[in-house]
């Protein structure tokens, strides 16, 4: 009877004791020494009972669901962070164009000059309007018509070599040949530098797309191969839509440097 009750009890406490598996024998906890515990347990593993730690298993069951829980929105949130990086590498390549003077006759080419007017030196552009009448030619307007001869002579003051003739109420500068030979050398300098631009603006589009394709790989089995294929294929079609949209941009930047 003693003996009976000892092992419902030990039994009991085995099933709600914190432990993983074990194959005892119920003749086991009866023992003391070492000796006889490890022959009863080699008994338990003969013919014992097996005791399984139910809430171990549960919290393994647990993790293994929490390593599979992908993100609902990983997909939309991988192409609008690519969106974000393949735009702002754009953007960049439109700022850097922008910056680019193109290799003929322009209004800025005589920004740099100071006419001295009412006692003080003022910027070109302040008292007069500088207008491209074709590839070699400028016309200079004042504002104030007084002030037509100080403009005439600040330009022929300028390292430009300009010569302008006065006809009515404004000026008529002709680019130098010297000058225009010049500009085409830097036209194709400029040209090299928007051709390194349109490299390197892909390269960073690229760049974007390998990130995107890399966060997939990560989560790829946590999805249906159809979606992952369809996502991967929205990424590509967007690569290739802004690698175009960049080399449209330098070809146009191009044509507007080495047109006259």
């Amino acid at each position: 009877m003693f003996l009976r009750r000892a092992l419902q009890s030990r039994s009991l406490s085995l099933l709600r004791a914190p432990r993983s598996v074990s194959t005892l024998s119920p003749l086991s906890y009866l023992c003391r020494s070492n000796l006889t515990l490890d022959a009863a347990s080699t008994l338990g593993s003969c013919g014992g009972f097996c005791r399984v730690d139910t809430d171990f298993l549960m919290g393994e069951d647990e993790n293994a669901d929490e390593k599979n829980q992908v993100d609902p929105n990983f997909g939309p949130t991988v192409k609008s962070t690519a969106l974000a990086q393949m735009e702002a590498a754009v953007v960049a390549l439109s700022r850097e164009l922008s910056k680019l003077r193109t290799g003929r006759a322009s209004a800025g080419m005589l920004d740099h000059i100071l006419v001295e007017t009412g006692g003080a030196k003022m910027p070109l552009n302040h008292v007069a309007v500088v207008s491209v009448i074709d590839s070699k030619t400028l016309s200079v307007t004042p504002y104030n018509p007084t002030a037509l001869k100080a403009v005439e002579s600040a330009i022929v003051s300028s390292p430009l070599g300009l010569n302008p003739t006065p006809d009515g109420q404004w000026l008529i500068a002709v680019i130098p040949p010297v000058l225009l030979s010049y500009l085409d050398s830097f036209s194709q300098a400029l040209c090299k530098v928007v051709t390194k631009s349109s490299e390197d603006v892909k390269q960073s589009i690229r760049r974007a797309r390998q990130k995107a394709q890399d966060s997939i790989k990560k989560v790829a089995l946590g999805f249906p191969k159809d979606d992952i294929k369809r996502l991967e294929k929205e990424i590509e079609e967007m690569t290739k839509r802004f690698v175009k949209s960049a080399e449209d941009m330098c070809k146009a930047k191009e044509k507007e440097i080495t047109s006259s």
